[in-house]
C-alpha cells in the first residue's frame, strides 16, 4: 500500500511538532497530496504550527486505519509554497477554498523531507508501505 492512500483513507492524521520552548505539540491535519514525489501538506502561515516548523522543521506525523495498524512519518518540513502548489491544492481539496486562495498572503504548502516511514499492527507486526 502507497503511503498516500494509506492517509486518505484514515482521513485524519496528527502532526507533532516543537516550539521553541522544546514543548512538542501535536494537532490534526486533513489535507494531503503528492508533489515533486513527495507527501504534502498546507497550513497558514497565521497559525502558531507555522512558527514551530520555521524553528524547528523536525516533524513526525502519525495516523491510524479501521484495522488498527499505525503509520508514521519522520521527516523535515521544507516549504514548496507557489502559486502553483497552492493551486494543486485547492483543486485536490477545493473546501480550502473556504479558507485559502492561490496568492493570499497567508496559504503556505510544506513537504516532508528526508521521510522515513513505519507501519506496524497493534500487535506489532510490520507492514509494508511505500512512498
Amino acid at each position: 500500500m502507497k503511503v498516500l492512500e494509506f492517509l486518505n483513507k484514515a482521513g485524519v492524521y496528527y502532526l507533532a511538532t516543537v516550539d521553541e520552548n522544546n514543548q512538542a505539540h501535536v494537532r490534526p491535519l486533513g489535507f494531503v497530496m503528492e508533489y515533486d514525489g513527495k507527501l504534502t501538506f498546507c497550513t497558514s502561515n497565521q497559525k502558531d504550527m507555522f512558527k514551530q516548523l520555521i524553528f524547528n522543521p523536525k516533524v513526525e506525523l502519525c495516523c491510524i486505519d479501521q484495522k488498527l495498524n499505525t503509520l508514521r512519518i519522520l521527516g523535515e518540513a521544507v516549504f514548496v509554497t507557489s502559486k502553483e502548489t497552492q493551486a494543486k491544492a485547492l483543486e485536490i481539496m477545493p473546501s480550502l477554498g473556504q479558507m485559502y486562495s492561490v496568492g493570499d498572503g497567508k496559504f503556505e504548502i510544506f513537504s516532508i523531507d528526508k521521510a522515513k516511514v513505519s507501519c506496524c499492527s497493534m500487535s506489532g507486526k510490520k507492514i509494508d508501505v511505500e512512498l
